[in-house]
This record gives structure tokens, sequence and C-alpha cells, in this order.
């Protein structure tokens, strides 16, 4: 029984490691920033997956990979982690994990999109359907009236609000290059050849900007590093792994369903870990969100 759900199962751990990673991400962010936390969370993952191959596999690095895994999954790489990440870490700041990982509820039908316009994939009208009832779910959490104007605006920065958007963008672009890039290649090498190609982009942007002083000063902040151990750990690790492994064992659409859950999982985790407050509309709006994802690839 389990063997013949090996993707949903692993989909299902994706959203609960996801979870955990976002909150920890979030409290290191808070203390050194997310260019710092992007970057080392990164080498930690790296060292976390490469004993684990090592030992899995008899191989310290991908090697066996051919030259089509390994462009495609840096492509993945350089748009999910770089680009992707960066802007979501950075909303993680602005707005908190919370609202964050609703807006990423965007990701499967920005996903379904993106694969019509790339690759001609057919779009039922379930699947417009599953698009508005998600939008509809996140515009409740984030859209208030303006009692002055009678018009609406939105409840939370805009800017972090921007910056999810473009995190989700990302993390579709990511998926679908992961897709086409593993086949049936290992996940964990897979992501491991997507945390080297996040570790060279993010070296270039910190030659770029010449951050290298206070990303050493930020590798001395303990309360900082505990965070980042765990959300590493639960993050490039075991998250984007079992992520993978779930792309590999079910179809793309199933995992996004699954994984979509984790705005709702999350709100216990705001309220006992991050004290924060949150209203009976918000949690409907989370809700409405995830039954948006639901249709959008169940029905």
């Amino acid at each position: 029984m389990i063997q013949s759900h090996i993707g949903e199962i692993s989909a299902l751990l994706t959203a609960i490691f996801w979870t955990i990673t976002a909150i920890s991400f979030e409290l290191a962010g808070k203390k050194i920033g997310s260019l710092s936390v992007n970057y080392i969370r990164l080498i930690i993952g790296f060292i976390l997956i490469s004993i684990f191959t090592t030992f899995t596999r008899g191989m310290f690095l991908p090697l066996d990979a051919d030259l089509k895994t390994w462009v495609w999954l840096s492509v993945s790489g350089l748009i999910g982690f770089v680009i992707g990440d960066l802007f979501l870490f950075q909303a993680y700041l602005e707005i908190g994990s919370r609202i964050s990982m609703l807006i990423m509820a965007l990701v499967p039908p920005i996903t379904a999109l993106l694969g019509f316009i790339t690759m001609r994939e057919m779009l039922s009208l379930s699947d417009f359907i599953g698009m508005v009832i998600t939008i509809l779910g996140i515009a409740v959490v984030v859209l208030v009236k303006n009692p002055e104007s009678n018009n609406l605006k939105f409840s939370h920065s805009m800017k972090g609000i921007s910056y999810a958007f473009v995190g989700a963008i990302g993390q579709s672009l990511g998926l679908i290059s992961s897709k086409i890039g593993m086949g049936n290649y290992n996940p964990f090498a897979a992501t491991q050849i997507r945390i080297i190609s996040g570790i060279i982009g993010f070296t270039v942007v910190f030659l770029f900007l010449n951050r290298w002083d206070k990303l050493k000063e930020d590798i001395k902040n303990r309360e900082a590093t505990k965070y980042l151990v765990i959300g590493s750990l639960f993050g490039p690790f075991l998250g984007v792994s079992f992520s993978l492994l779930a792309v590999q064992y079910t179809t793309t659409g199933v995992s996004s369903t699954i994984t979509s859950i984790i705005p709702v999982l999350i709100i216990p985790l705001s309220i006992f870990v991050l004290k924060e407050k949150v209203s009976p509309k918000e949690i409907l709006g989370a809700i409405i969100s995830v039954i948006g994802v639901t249709v959008l690839f169940v029905l």
C-alpha cells in the first residue's frame, strides 16, 4: 500500500518539511537578513545531502549525471534557489512566512499556465475554476476594504506581496525545469546539482555586492545558526529532495496539490512559535486557497 503511494507520501512530507523550514528561515532572517540566510542554508544543505549520498550512493558528488541533467537542474537551481528563494526569503521579512506561503499557493496555478504556454498542455474548465478559487482565497487575506474610499487596499506590505509573487514564479519555473532535467535520476543527487548551482549563483551575487564581511559576521550569530541548521535540514536537504521524489513517482499536479496545504499547516506554528494573531478571515482564506488548488488538479 505504502509502496504504491510513494509520490503522495513524499509530497505530504514535503509540505510538513517546508512548513518547518519557512518558520526557521523567517526567524533566522530577522537576525542576519535574507541574503546571508540563503547562502549559508545552501552550504549547510549541500554538506548534509553530500554526506547522505556518500553513504547511500557511494558518491560525494553527482558525477554520474549526464549533460542534459546537469544543464536543466542547474537552470532549475538558479531560478528556484537564487531568484525564487531570494525574493521569497525577503518576503518573509516583509510580510512573514505565513502570508508568504499563502501567496506561494499560486505556484500550482502558475505552473499550469506556464505548462499551457510553453508545452501547450490543455487547461480544462475545472482548471480555470480552481485558479479562480485559489486567487479568491489569497485575496480574502491580502485585501481589505478602505473605509475612506470604499475601495479595496492591501492589508499587508505591497512590496512583500510582490516579493512573494516573484518567489512563486521562480518556484514554478524551477519545478518545470526539474521535471524536464531529472527524469529517472536519483532525486537526492538531483537536489545536489540544484544546490551546487544555487551556491555558484549566490557566490556571484556576494562578489557583485561585496558582502563577504557581513557574511563572516552573520556566520558567528549562534541564534541564527541554530535556526539555519533546522531550516537547512528540512529545506534544501529533506524538503527539496522529497519534492523531487514526489514528482518522480506521481504527477506534478498531484504533488503540487498535496504540498499546497502549507498555508494551513503553517497557521498553528505561526500562533505558537511566532506568537502571531491569526484572524478567522485569514484561516478561511488559507482553506479556500487549498480548496482551489485541489479543484485545479483533482477534478
